[in-house]
């Protein structure tokens, strides 16, 4: 891939570095240290600085490697959040967009009762980030925490203290969270939500996986019911959370579920696989990327269906076996209903888990439903 081309940033004459006084300020800016670390990886040094500007609108992309930021449409992300091993080449090239590149945060919530523990992991986390040329940390947290116990307090305190460091040692950085679809202590995740929210620049809600407890029937249903994600955001606002403090997140992928029986009415009974206190979890069924979904949904017997309760997607397919299957998927139609929903309420944003999902192999078919992917996000105007 050819290097990144130089992005303007806010504040340069907007004639450009050859403009009226655009020489001068570009000479300043290139002349500014660099942060910690050793030589900047990017072909343009200014690409190593941290970027300062905040958006209006957050894109929040989940990336787990392999390359496929190539092929991003980078014209709307506003940060990359890296779960994959680090690329040099996407943080240059993120920058280069104008678009945050952070870190996973992940800890053990024992350890961090322990404030000389918190203050060691978050120097570590700084140091990562400014050795990566980095823009803040994702904090992903998705642990059982009780209200009366240690870990409810030391949790917020960790967010806290890590937005403070960060926003003290790396100018313009980001701290996120990320909860669960609910605060209705779901999977057994008590937190201080309100007191989370304050603490780091928004939260990340991941609006999938709702199926992760089923206390009815134990049958096959949507990853993220429309209804049902609308309710986990309004109980968020109840709070007294502001919404512009809250990021949407959908899924890119959906679950395969083999049913124990298929109705004629498309209703399909699962396994019972319980998880933390519930008979019956999504557990049942196995996590597919959309890109195999998509392959896959010619060749069922049912072709796509529409759930106009759960307002999702869903096909019936046998496998060699003789096994009948449901899968449960998001796709443009029912990504675009809830983004209309977070333009009306004025979230701050949507964002997707994750990113990799997609075909991007140049396919014309696959290109275009890629295309169509990436366009739902685009609030409806």
């Amino acid at each position: 891939m050819s290097p990144p081309s130089f992005r303007r940033r806010p504040g340069l004459s907007a004639s450009g570095p050859g403009g009226a006084g655009g020489l001068t300020l570009l000479l300043r800016l290139l002349a500014l240290p660099l942060a910690a670390g050793t030589d900047c990886p990017c072909s343009e040094p200014a690409l190593c600085r941290p970027i300062r500007h905040r958006p209006d609108f957050e894109v929040f992309v989940f990336d787990v490697g392999k390359k496929t930021w190539k092929f991003y449409d980078w014209s709307q992300i506003t940060t990359v959040a890296v779960f994959g091993k680090y690329d040099s080449d996407l943080m240059c090239y993120a920058h280069s967009k104008g678009a945050r590149v952070v870190l996973k945060g992940d800890v053990s919530l024992k350890d961090i009762t322990d404030p000389t523990f918190r203050t060691s992991w978050i120097a570590q986390k700084v140091d990562l980030a400014k050795a990566q040329y980095m823009d803040g940390i994702n904090i992903d947290i998705e642990q059982e925490v009780n209200c009366s116990s240690p870990e409810y307090d030391a949790l917020t305190a960790l967010v806290k203290e890590t937005t403070d460091s960060f926003h003290h040692e790396i100018e313009g950085s980001q701290v996120t969270f990320d909860v669960a679809w609910s605060p209705k202590c779901i999977d057994g995740r008590c937190y201080n939500y309100t007191g989370i929210a304050d603490a780091c620049d928004f939260l990340f809600v991941m609006s999938y996986d709702e199926q992760s407890q089923i206390w009815s029937e134990c049958i096959a249903a949507a990853n993220a019911p429309y209804n049902q994600t609308l309710t986990g955001y309004n109980d968020y606002i109840k709070m007294g959370i502001n919404s512009k403090k809250l990021v949407m997140g959908v899924p890119w992928y959906g679950y395969d579920y083999t049913c124990l029986n298929l109705s004629e009415d498309h209703v399909c009974t699962i396994a019972k696989v319980p998880f933390r206190g519930a008979p019956c979890s999504d557990a049942a069924g196995r996590q597919v990327p959309y890109k195999m979904i998509m392959k896959q949904i010619n060749s069922s017997i049912s072709g796509s269906q529409w759930d106009k309760y759960q307002q999702a997607p869903y096909y019936n397919y046998k496998d060699p076996d003789g096994h009948f299957h449901q899968v449960w998927y998001d796709n443009p139609r029912s990504i675009s209903l809830k983004a209309a929903y977070m333009q009306n309420y004025g979230l701050r944003g949507i964002g997707m888990w994750n990113a990799n999902c997609l075909d991007y192999s140049g396919d014309a078919a696959a290109r275009q439903q890629t295309e169509e992917m990436w366009a739902a996000l685009k609030p409806k105007l």
